[in-house]
């Protein structure tokens, strides 16, 4: 049963960080559409105070996932460590393999698929009762001390990012970020309380 139980969630954890990385390479990064969450607060650290992203990240990513930790325990730190390590080789592999999909020449189509994309691949990974990064492991920690759902913590934390992102990016560049956030806000909500509304699963990690 374990075992059973083990396989299931680890097929989410890879298949949402297969979702993902597709997402974020076709969608994101082709269309230069602006993230939220960590990514958007590495970015903006480095524009405003010239902080190398690579030595931030560690020290963010780190602390909200040592944060996870305390929280939920030694099972969800793993699983967080194999969801973030397979979204890493997958994003790779796309980045090798090329675009995937023919160009999108709507801007608001992409941004669409963005959200989705997103929505899709952290819903499976946090309905694992993982956390693709920080940021996911500071949202399931949110929203199991409050009475947030947990697409509205993402929601506004990616907001609070993108509205201080305003100090290097146009209000045009954000725009199209808030719908992608907006979308994939409600999608995490939908997957991670689907069929599960009494019993959320950060009560099984």
């Amino acid at each position: 049963m374990a075992r059973r139980r083990f396989l299931q969630s680890l097929g989410k954890i890879l298949l949402g960080s297969f979702i993902l990385a597709f997402g974020f390479y076709n969608f994101y990064y082709l269309n230069n559409i602006t993230e939220g969450g960590v990514l958007g607060l590495l970015l903006l650290l480095k524009n405003v105070f010239d902080i190398e992203p690579s030595i931030a990240n560690i020290i963010i990513d780190g602390a909200l996932l040592l944060i996870g930790y305390k929280f939920f325990g030694k099972k969800f730190f793993i699983y967080s460590v194999i969801a973030s390590v397979s979204f890493s080789f997958l994003y790779e592999c796309f980045e090798y393999i090329g675009p995937i999909i023919p160009q999108i020449h709507s801007m608001l189509l992409a941004t669409i698929l963005a959200g989705i994309s997103v929505g899709l691949g952290v819903g499976l990974i946090v309905k694992a009762g993982a956390a693709a990064g920080g940021d996911d492991a500071l949202a399931l920690v949110i929203a199991k001390t409050t009475s947030l759902n947990i697409g509205i913590v993402y929601l506004l934390g990616d907001v609070a990012v993108l509205i201080l992102s305003l100090t290097y990016l146009s209000l045009f560049d954000i725009f199209y970020s808030l719908i992608a956030v907006t979308i994939s806000g409600k999608i995490i909500d939908l997957i991670y309380y689907h069929n599960n509304n009494s019993q959320k699963i950060t009560e099984n990690i």
